[in-house]
């Protein structure tokens, strides 16, 4: 088929074809085909990486500097129901039709140049392009996986930001949370800003951080957060200067980790990104991520939490807790098989009655059995306790029939999983 009659879903099918692996780690590629392109922004990068928390940094950077007035670019990774969500300018996700040109022109360069791209590392150049040809202020670049051979650090950052290090993609980043973190700050660059919002750095990490020469800002070191009362937060800069602010509109304990990063950030651009005090109140009240502890409206409530390692199970069981139900709690998981299903699950026990494990019909998704294996080897048993479905949907339309209206039902486990409610729902979070 002609390049220029292929539609999106031709393109996105031949993406996922075009390279052996799924995941290349390395930048080589990469490097290649940006040059034959010619992709250099010549507006500020902000590059956000992390194990969890990067989205949500993502969404309240894109949202103050979107009220700020500038033309913001935001690349992030994976979507929920539709590829276009990973292209938004000015908070709108792409069209079909620009996106098919900016794959167009790519495809061009690589051909050219003789090199195979992953399917993200594919996406990762279309979005740079078309952030250029947009004429973007500033563009909001999500890494992928880790950081230092990600597809997105072949574009230097003007600031770098990371959220947490934890366990996720040990088969690529290693075993230990230095190990993986030391992948992780590799989107840092001598002289420039560098966000570290884990309070908890390795040792071998935090050496490794001094010898780069980033311009360091450590949460609890350089700036900080505390909150306030159920509405409002205190947010301390690095230069001294604080301000108590709205709570985020994105609910969860960690959001305050998050909007200090987001804040933080801001601060060490403001030489060239200034934005007004009234920019950063409306972004954080007005910002959304669909997936996020998102609360559907209705009975009975429905939780969606794209939770899908320990770290972030662990962070949903808190937020749990803190939003009791007089009722049951029903979980509709599912997962990729390469994830710690165990360690995720175990996290969750004491918060959930009613386990529905489903199978994922993609590529690295767990089957209803290796959940349920998974379930057993948590110490969760029993038919009481356990019913395992082929798919989301049925699990999802079994809980509604089961579910009162003081019951709740908690989706997570994958993108994938609450991506499946979302289209079952028709909701859009374009």
């Amino acid at each position: 088929m002609a390049a220029q009659s292929m539609t999106l879903d031709n393109w996105l099918d031949y993406l996922g074809q075009l390279h052996p692996k799924t995941i290349d780690m390395g930048l080589e590629r990469v490097k290649n085909v940006r040059e034959v392109a010619g992709l250099t922004p010549g507006f500020p990068v902000i590059t956000v990486g992390g194990t969890n928390g990067k989205g949500s940094v993502c969404a309240m950077l894109a949202s103050i500097l979107g009220y700020a007035g500038y033309r913001v670019g935001c690349y992030t990774s994976p979507h929920l129901v539709r590829y276009q969500e990973r292209i938004r300018i000015d908070q709108r996700e792409i069209s079909d039709h620009l996106l098919c040109s900016a794959f167009d022109r790519i495809e061009t360069a690589r051909k050219s140049s003789q090199t195979s791209l992953t399917y993200f590392e594919f996406g990762t150049l279309a979005a740079m392009l078309l952030f250029i040809q947009s004429k973007v202020d500033v563009a909001i670049m999500e890494v992928g996986l880790g950081g230092r051979l990600d597809a997105v650090n072949v574009f230097d950052p003007d600031c770098a930001v990371l959220t947490s290090i934890d366990m996720d993609h040990m088969e690529y980043l290693g075993t230990t949370r230095e190990a993986i973190g030391l992948e992780k700050i590799g989107i840092f660059r001598a002289s420039r800003p560098a966000v570290c919002a884990e309070p908890d750095i390795p040792p071998g990490v935090r050496q490794q951080m001094l010898a780069m020469g980033a311009r360091l800002a450590c949460i609890h070191e350089h700036f900080d957060y505390k909150k306030i009362d159920a509405v409002q937060w205190h947010y301390q800069g690095p230069d001294g200067g604080g301000i108590n602010l709205p709570l985020p509109a994105l609910r969860g304990a960690c959001q305050l980790q998050n909007a200090s990063a987001a804040l933080a950030t801001l601060d060490a651009l403001r030489g060239r990104l200034p934005v007004p005090m009234n920019a950063i109140r409306r972004g954080l009240l007005e910002v959304t991520l669909p997936g996020r502890f998102q609360v559907l409206p209705g009975k009975p409530m429905t939780i969606l939490d794209v939770a899908h390692n320990p770290a972030a199970a662990r962070e949903l069981a808190g937020n749990l807790s803190a939003l009791p139900a007089s009722g049951q709690t029903y979980a509709i998981v599912a997962m990729l098989q390469d994830k710690d299903m165990v360690a995720t699950i175990q996290a969750l026990r004491g918060r959930i009655d009613r386990w529905l494990v489903a199978g994922l019909q993609v590529q690295r998704g767990a089957t209803k059995a290796q959940m349920a294996q998974a379930l057993e080897d948590a110490g969760v048993a029993g038919p009481e306790a356990v019913r395992a479905f082929p798919d989301v949907r049925s699990a999802y339309s079994y809980a509604r029939e089961q579910a009162h209206d003081n019951d709740r039902i908690c989706v997570f486990g994958s993108f994938h999983t609450v991506g499946a409610v979302m289209e079952d729902q028709g909701m859009s979070n374009s």
